[in-house]
């Protein structure tokens, strides 16, 4: 896909994971945080979800210590679908079954080896779509 932008994003906690996975996924576009020193993660959720919006076809990478406030965050925005994965196997089930279009890892809680293999695996998988998206479009 020509005009696919895939945005990865972290707070202080997820900072050393995004930095692993940018060195395994060089082309993924980093919207911060810059450093460890401690950051409010809305800030950063709400500045990749703007950017996964933009084009139909972008999916975003959020990183902090749990992960769950990178989701809570993110899944405010209307047409932003963000699933929390510890496994490449949950990975590809928010893919096929919830067309997530954002992934969310617990900084704090994933090896940076699964972590590889969970963006390898949402990046790979398709939207099954049929009966899923019916449930979908109830959210």
């Amino acid at each position: 896909m020509k005009n696919k932008t895939v945005y990865i994003a972290s707070d202080h906690a997820g900072f050393k994971l995004k930095m692993q996975l940018l060195k395994i996924f060089p082309k993924l576009a980093d919207l911060g945080t810059k450093s460890n020193e401690s950051v409010d993660y809305p800030d950063f959720a709400h500045k990749l979800t703007k950017h996964v919006l933009k084009n139909k076809e972008n999916v975003g990478i959020l990183i902090c210590g749990t992960g769950v406030g990178m989701s809570i965050a993110a899944n405010r925005k209307k047409g932003i679908r963000a699933g929390l994965v510890n496994s490449s196997k949950i990975a590809r089930l928010i893919r096929k079954h919830n067309d997530a279009n954002v992934l969310v890892l617990p900084g704090r809680f994933i090896n940076t080896n699964e972590a590889k293999k969970c963006v390898q695996t949402f990046l790979s998988t398709k939207f099954e779509s049929g009966r899923h998206k019916k449930r979908i479009k109830k959210i």
